[in-house]
């Protein structure tokens, strides 16, 4: 009998007992000792089925209180499509507007960061190479949405007035629109998505539970020349939100 067994067959039982409505949303689940001595397992068992079904989003576990029945959440539809990038200002902005939303940003910009290797490789700089480096947390309606941290080479925006992205006369703007003041004409993004549980961290700033499920996305921009100008790790949170990509047809 594999290991796994004993604490899915208890998660199993609970999620039947959740989705039926025996606990409110909201309510307080009995204790792990009191749930382990129910199905006669061992609170080890227990307390792993109880973080299984809190990875799958049906209770949340609180500091110090318990675990609860977690209220089932919108999932809205993030699109990710090379025509956000044509309106102007910020595309972020643009998406939350059409979900009726009003999207805002806090952000965190530090000049001459050395240049991590995995980030050299992508901006195709080297190793220590200054760049700016930001932090995002981007709101809609003051709810967290989507977290990035982006990396720019100080090469191509240093005595610019666009050298910190949160400041000067393009604050705002897209990373399009702010490297085209300066020149820089941007003509693709590479965006390459991929799943992850969030970390105690993105929890705490996404609003959601360790170990939900996250989507992770390393974008890159590049300019025909197939130059890096910009590269950054964004994370939006799965259970709220669905991404989807609109791929243009071009017809001969």
């Amino acid at each position: 009998m594999p290991r796994e067994k004993p604490y899915l067959e208890v998660a199993d039982a609970l999620r039947v007992r959740i989705k039926s409505g025996e606990w409110a949303v909201g309510e307080k689940l009995p204790s792990c000792a009191r749930i382990a001595d129910e199905y006669g397992v061992g609170q080890s068992v227990a307390q792993r089925a109880m973080e299984r079904l809190i990875i799958e989003g049906l209770l949340e576990g609180r500091a110090g209180s318990g675990t609860y029945v977690r209220r089932p959440r919108e999932r809205l539809r993030m699109v990710r499509s090379r025509h956000r990038e044509r309106r102007g200002g910020s595309p972020f902005r643009a998406d939350m507007r059409e979900q009726g939303k009003a999207g805002t940003w806090e952000s965190r910009s530090t000049a001459r960061v050395p240049a991590p290797e995995r980030i050299a490789e992508r901006l195709a700089i080297e190793p220590g190479d200054p760049c700016v480096h930001t932090r995002y947390e981007f709101l809609a309606d003051g709810q967290p949405v989507q977290l990035s941290e982006s990396w720019e080479p100080m090469s191509i925006t240093d005595g610019t007035p666009i050298v910190l992205p949160e400041m000067g006369p393009h604050a705002g703007a897209g990373v399009v629109e702010r490297m085209r003041s300066i020149g820089v004409i941007v003509d693709v993004a590479v965006e390459v998505p991929r799943p992850a549980r969030a970390t105690q961290e993105q929890a705490n700033l996404l609003g959601i539970s360790v170990g939900d499920l996250i989507t992770e996305i390393e974008r890159t921009y590049y300019t025909a020349e197939g130059r890096p100008v910009e590269t950054a790790d964004i994370t939006v949170a799965d259970v709220r939100w669905e991404i989807a990509y609109e791929i243009g047809i071009q017809h001969d």
